[in-house]
């Protein structure tokens, strides 16, 4: 299961026009590179700096596994800075985001009415307004929790309350979300 913030970084991945490196001495080298030396990387990975230096020489090639996916974890965090902030830009200026969602939705209502929670897949288009709330919360390093808590209440006012037309006083919560994923 993708956690909204994961989905987020993989949205703005879409925007890539490089690939990111696939080696593990390319990775090495670049993540070197932008902390500006061996040590900070080492630190940053939880191995020796001479490690790090084995790797970007060449020496070796093939990371355990723990290590593997932390390097391109920290990699692809850092990748093309620049065409990820423009990517966040326009979700947030001018396109939004589509967000889809299987989760038990709910309403804050009456036990036993039509409003019970209940799983449904969504996938709802919300305005760059919810775009900017959902990046900004995740820049200030936002828990899952309230990043769930941002898209559900952009899913509320935009699927079932039609963009504020309807339903007014409903309060929408994700429960059990068992899949979410959002694209630019």
């Amino acid at each position: 299961m993708d956690t909204v913030g994961e989905s987020l970084d993989r949205a703005l991945e879409g925007a890539f026009t490089r690939p990111v490196p696939k080696s593990a001495q390319a990775r090495m080298k670049y993540l070197v590179k932008q902390l500006k030396g061996t040590r900070p990387a080492a630190e940053l990975l939880g191995v020796s700096q001479r490690t790090v230096e084995r790797y970007v020489v060449g020496t070796l090639k093939h990371p355990r596994k723990d290590l593997a996916m932390r390097l391109e974890r920290e990699v692809r965090l850092r990748w093309q800075p620049q065409v990820r902030a423009r990517a966040k830009g326009r979700a947030a200026a001018a396109e939004g985001i589509v967000v889809s969602a299987r989760a038990r939705f709910g309403f804050t209502a009456a036990p036993g009415t039509t409003d019970d929670a209940r799983l449904r897949h969504i996938t709802q288009a919300l305005p760059p307004r919810w775009a900017e709330r959902l990046f900004a919360a995740r820049d200030r390093g936002a828990t899952e929790s309230q990043l769930q808590e941002i898209a559900a209440q952009g899913l509320g006012e935009m699927y079932f309350r039609d963009a504020g037309r309807r339903a007014h006083g409903l309060l929408v919560e994700f429960t059990d979300v068992e899949d979410i994923d959002i694209s630019l």
